[in-house]
């Protein structure tokens, strides 16, 4: 079905022109706009406003459950009004209910499946949107909805096992950032009103220990709201395109965590890619749709610029070549095959396949690598501040034996 786009763009003279065009597909306007001698820098479909929006976003397995059913009850001969109908009354969050009403209203009226989605944004995503279209216009929507609902599984799957995996860690540190913290605050300051009365004088690492607890007690409150400022400042700058790219580029360097994200983001991006490729999505829209499903912005934007260049001529193999740091050899070689056989799509998805394996692996080697590595930090933690506060101990011993 035609959309409106919004369009810019540059003469062959350099003159800046805009508009607003009908087209069957960006694709299709990009290539309409070149014969007309515009360089196009950018394209967007303009969007509509719907009549009913939400204010969050409904969780993916909500939308992985409701597709699962959806796909059912069509494959069973359901049609489309009556299959929404009947998965109204199971859905349990009330804002989904509404969306789901308001699209099988919209189309009574009419109004295709992917275009009743479409004012829903937060909701369905332009994959799923785009997607669905696909399968409308080739009469291939039962197949569609399957791979959509594999496609959610697997990536609700993968999202699972990397949060699984980091909340063992973050309970281990944040009960060894408390009992430190107790100590401290609370049980140093005893030993430093001891040791203050004795009027002796106390070892370097004693002195240290103290004058932390000393700051640490009298600058809780300033530390735990710079703790506290330093998350949300993170949290909105990354909202913005730069602080995004910023975050993301510094992730992607960490040791060990940096090869899980990388991996991670491109198992997504080639996923992603190959479910829409094999839905019939015009390649344009699959790049443009899986940049942003990455989930990196660094991986996003050199993924828009393959489009690009994929809109000159350039194979996808081609585009991949260009940025080795990002697309392993073995990544570009599975692509390249699936080019050359015509099965782009399948390779793609053994691409992801193969990368959920090696995310699998990898979070286990960090775990096994976290869990004695955080026992030793805590374990020389706890000990030096055992060791320098019997050090004065030891030292006034000592003293006493001498005396004697």
């Amino acid at each position: 079905m035609p959309a409106i786009y919004v369009w810019r763009g540059r003469t062959e003279e350099g003159l800046v022109v805009r508009g607003e065009t009908e087209a069957e597909s960006e694709g299709d306007l990009i290539l309409a706009l070149r014969k007309r001698g515009i360089i196009p820098n950018y394209v967007r479909e303009k969007k509509e406003k719907a009549g009913f929006t939400l204010r969050w976003r409904v969780p993916q397995k909500d939308i992985l459950f409701f597709t699962r059913q959806f796909a059912t009850l069509f494959s069973s001969g359901v049609p489309v009004v009556q299959a929404i109908d009947a998965l109204i009354s199971q859905i349990k969050r009330r804002s989904f209910r509404k969306v789901l009403t308001q699209m099988r209203n919209d189309i009574e009226k009419g109004s295709s499946l992917a275009d009743a989605m479409k004012k829903h944004p937060k909701v369905f995503s332009s994959l799923y949107i785009n997607m669905v279209r696909a399968g409308e216009e080739g009469g291939i929507l039962e197949k569609v909805l399957h791979r959509l609902a594999d496609y959610l599984e697997k990536i609700i799957k993968l999202k699972r096992k990397i949060i699984s995996a980091m909340i063992y860690p973050s309970i281990v540190i944040g009960v060894a950032v408390i009992v430190v913290a107790v100590i401290m605050i609370f049980v140093i300051p005893t030993f430093a009103k001891l040791f203050g009365e004795m009027g002796m004088d106390l070892p370097l690492p004693t002195r240290i220990t103290i004058g932390l607890s000393n700051f640490m007690a009298s600058s809780a409150l300033y530390i735990i709201g710079g703790v506290i400022g330093f998350f949300v400042f993170i949290r909105l700058f990354r909202r913005t395109p730069q602080g995004k790219k910023i975050i993301d580029t510094i992730l992607l360097k960490i040791p060990l965590i940096g090869k899980i994200l990388l991996k991670s983001s491109l198992s997504k991006f080639a996923r992603t890619l190959g479910t829409l490729l094999g839905s019939g999505v015009p390649i344009l829209n699959a790049m443009e749709i899986s940049a942003k499903a990455s989930g990196n912005k660094v991986i996003e934007d050199v993924v828009m610029q393959m489009r690009n260049l994929i809109t000159e001529g350039k194979s996808l193999t081609d585009t991949l070549k260009m940025k080795p740091t990002l697309f392993p050899p073995i990544f570009v070689q599975m692509v390249s095959v699936g080019e050359s056989t015509g099965g782009t799509d399948e390779m793609l998805n053994k691409v992801a396949d193969f990368y959920d394996e090696e995310v699998d692996a990898a979070v286990a080697n960090l775990m096994n690598m976290l869990e004695p590595a955080m026992i030793v930090f805590l374990g020389v933690t706890i000990g030096y501040i055992v060791i320098s506060l019997y050090l004065p101990i030891f030292k006034l011993g000592e003293v006493v034996g001498r005396g004697g």
